[in-house]
């Protein structure tokens, strides 16, 4: 790392140098050879032969804060003329940090200088069709209205950031800035007990995942089909929903974030909106799930507009619709009661998914893997019997953690069939069924 910044120093050295004419070696920036480092390719996925020289002048200038900010300290100089700093370095004050935090400006000056048309190509370093954005490098933000495009504030994202500064993959924590949570499991795809039809269907979109690429650059079908894929998981609680899009995460490598809708939907005009839009901004270029729990409460039928309160219920689904179908990525959105969802969605989703009760087969295999090997004497008549209730999988795991209870409190590892079926019976007690 040593290296590139001590690079970087001679390119700004060079700059000022050439800006101001002083005694100077060099006679263009373009002289100042970058080193070729494996460190380009590590940080944002791309060789440094493949970057050119102004784009590694700007992930270094976006980095210096954070690396070696006194670096930047020569862009304090004042203006003796006006008495004021230079307007053509740019820049912006931080609250609490006293260096200098470069923006747009100070790209321009360092790419640029007072050549006004090259102006043009530092503006297109920061489009939405560059890779620094696409690969969510950096960006400018924070940029007021009415004000000059290159006046945002140069900031490095926080994925490279994370790389940087602690050599790890950025995990963004539960936040009302980002009203997600990642979720995990310590099972694997083999653990999870499907119907046949279920699984199938789930094998799709996991060929989809692994495939889409093919399907739509090398068949050339990204002319006729929609980027992404969106699927709807329906069915009682406890069968099964979330465990499958968590496992379609973990078998592919990708992190999936469970939106909370309690924190995105908003009784204020407009706030919706912007929750959301934080959440499908940060997931565009990630390769992530994104997954939307008890959906109806977002998702659900559409009112007619007789008030106010109602169009604007209907302008969040229609936004919602929009975003969605844009995504790049996998949405998985889940209900208990496929009723509740607008039918008008229907037809934007690449599979719907019904994750039924589990029939009593179903209910054996599940508890033959989920209760431990040596709790029970008379193991597999005992759990023969335990498959003619009627449990989901999650129902399941309630009852095994109040028999583990169980055998904490009486100290022994021992289970008596009499406890596994009063447990099974206050676990249906709970879910309103009579005994």
């Amino acid at each position: 790392m040593k290296e590139l910044t001590d690079w970087f120093q001679q390119v700004l050295d060079t700059t000022i140098r050439l800006y101001f004419k002083q005694e100077s070696e060099i006679t263009s920036l373009l002289e100042v050879k970058s080193p070729l480092s494996p460190w380009w390719e590590q940080m944002t996925g791309m060789s440094g032969e493949q970057i050119s020289f102004e784009e590694k002048v700007v992930i270094m200038l976006a980095l210096m804060p954070h690396l070696y900010p006194q670096a930047l300290d020569i862009f304090f100089v004042n203006n003796k003329n006006f008495d004021r700093p230079y307007t053509e370095f740019g820049g912006w004050k931080g609250l609490s940090h006293g260096g200098f935090l470069p923006t747009g400006e100070t790209v321009a000056f360092m790419l640029a200088g007072e050549n006004t048309d090259m102006r043009s190509s530092v503006v297109s370093l920061f489009e939405k069709e560059h890779w620094f954005y696409i690969r969510n490098i950096l960006r400018l933000e924070g940029g007021g209205e009415g004000e000059p495009f290159l006046s945002g504030q140069l900031r490095a994202s926080d994925e490279l950031l994370s790389k940087v500064l602690h050599g790890k993959e950025y995990k963004p924590d539960y936040s009302t800035g980002f009203p997600a949570k990642r979720i995990t499991t310590p099972l694997n795809w083999n653990d999870m007990v499907l119907d046949y039809q279920v699984a199938e269907q789930l094998e799709e979109i996991n060929t989809w995942i692994t495939g889409s690429e093919t399907i739509m650059e090398e068949w050339g079908l990204k002319r006729i089909l929609k980027p992404g894929y969106r699927t709807l998981f329906y069915g009682p609680p406890g069968t099964g929903k979330t465990l499958a899009a968590t496992l379609l995460g973990k078998r592919n490598g990708m992190d999936v974030y469970r939106v909370d809708l309690s924190m995105i939907v908003s009784k204020y005009i407009g706030e919706t909106e912007k929750n959301l839009a934080r959440i499908f901004d940060m997931a565009e270029n990630r390769r992530w799930i994104l997954f939307f729990d008890e959906a109806d409460a977002l998702f659900g039928k559409r009112t007619s507009t007789q008030t106010s309160n109602d169009r604007h219920a209907n302008q969040e689904v229609a936004y919602l619709l929009q975003r969605i179908e844009d995504f790049p990525g996998m949405v998985v959105l889940a209900t208990n009661l496929r009723s509740n969802i607008d039918e008008a969605f229907s037809r934007r989703f690449q599979s719907i998914i019904y994750f039924p009760m589990p029939d009593e087969e179903t209910r054996y295999e599940l508890w033959e893997k989920m209760l431990p090997p040596n709790w029970l004497v008379n193991r597999e008549e005992c759990i023969r019997r335990m498959a003619n209730y009627e449990l989901a999988g999650g129902a399941m795991t309630n009852v095994i953690r109040s028999c583990a209870l169980y055998l904490m409190a009486a100290k022994t590892n021992a289970l008596n069939e009499s406890v596994l079926v009063d447990a099974i019976r206050r676990e249906q007690a709970k879910e309103g069924v009579r005994q």
